[in-house]
């Protein structure tokens, strides 16, 4: 069982306070570049556990409909699917969770051992990972560990987004944690606001010569409206993002991270797709939830050529 990417995660249903009334739907950081990525062509698989419950059924049916496989995904009878709302206000968006004890929460380690895991482990591309997906209990970050272990011996590309959620547990764990997993990762892929929480540093360019000197090989450090930082150890590029009409930017960087793993996987080139990924991100800022305005491949490209990208 190979996949270009492996994603690993808690899915959490959406209730989205938008103007027109309560929109429900599905989110969660990492099946959000699940789907971002697989929009964008690649092959995609989760590795995670549902609740035997409605939002769990709605979420096969989203991965079913988005191409995204779920065979490495678990139903729990006992547990029930998280659930998040988005509040809209001057400041931006907020979020409350209802997440304690969830299904996805309940998988340790010893889910990356099955057979069918570790075989999709050590024959995906990349795998990939947050710190949401470390954060939620101590048996994911374990599951995590396990799992990106097992990929790197196996020689897939280690993908990881440093997202912070100071809501799952203190700083100063978080800090610890998302430093030695970005010492595991190819790819890393951190937003300004948490990296600035977790270095301690204000510069982008100082965020990213920490997360280099630690030993991540590509980092792609995004900066909302101002695009991204794109860096390897020989060559580093700020890539603007284009202005569009945004209405709410709900899993905008997760879309960023599908993006440019797609992109990445494609062309081998991270400036490439750091360039790709921030026009995907911009355009996903245009429609209210995490998933529905996430764009497809060819509407980005359209974009990129009218911009003289491609």
């Amino acid at each position: 069982m190979t996949f270009d990417l492996l994603c690993i995660g808690e899915p959490l249903g959406e209730l989205n306070a938008t103007r027109g009334g309560l929109q429900l739907g599905q989110g969660g950081d990492v099946s959000n570049v699940a789907i971002a990525a697989a929009r964008q062509g690649l092959s995609c698989a989760m590795l995670t556990a549902l609740g035997a419950d409605s939002v769990g059924d709605s979420f096969r049916a989203l991965w079913a409909g988005e191409g995204v496989d779920d065979s490495l995904v678990a139903t729990d009878p006992e547990a029930s699917t998280g659930l998040y709302l988005i509040d809209h206000g001057e400041d931006g968006h907020r979020f409350s969770y209802w997440r304690r004890g969830s299904a996805a929460s309940r998988l340790g380690p010893a889910a990356a051992e099955a057979p069918a895991a570790a075989a999709a482990l050590a024959g995906s591309a990349i795998v990939h990972a947050s710190a949401i997906s470390q954060a939620i209990s101590t048996d994911a970050c374990d599951l995590v560990f396990a799992a990106l272990e097992r990929a790197r011996a196996a020689g897939a590309l280690v993908s990881y987004d440093t997202n912070l959620r100071l809501k799952l547990w203190p700083l100063p764990r978080a800090r610890a944690i998302v430093q030695a997993t970005a010492a595991l990762a190819d790819v890393l892929l951190p937003g300004l606001d948490d990296a600035q929480l977790l270095t301690g540093l204000a510069e982008p360019d100082a965020i990213v010569d920490r997360y280099l000197e630690l030993g991540a090989g590509t980092v792609a450090l995004t900066l909302g409206k101002a695009g991204a930082l794109v860096a390897t150890a020989e060559r580093r590029a700020r890539v603007p993002a284009p202005v569009v009409e945004a209405v709410d930017a709900t899993g905008a960087g997760d879309c960023f991270d599908g993006a440019f793993l797609a992109e990445y996987r494609r062309t081998g080139d991270a400036f490439a797709a750091g360039r790709y990924a921030t026009v995907a991100a911009a355009l996903s800022t245009r429609g209210y939830g995490a998933v529905p305005p996430i764009p497809r491949r060819d509407e980005v490209e359209r974009h990129l050529a009218a911009a003289g990208g491609v």
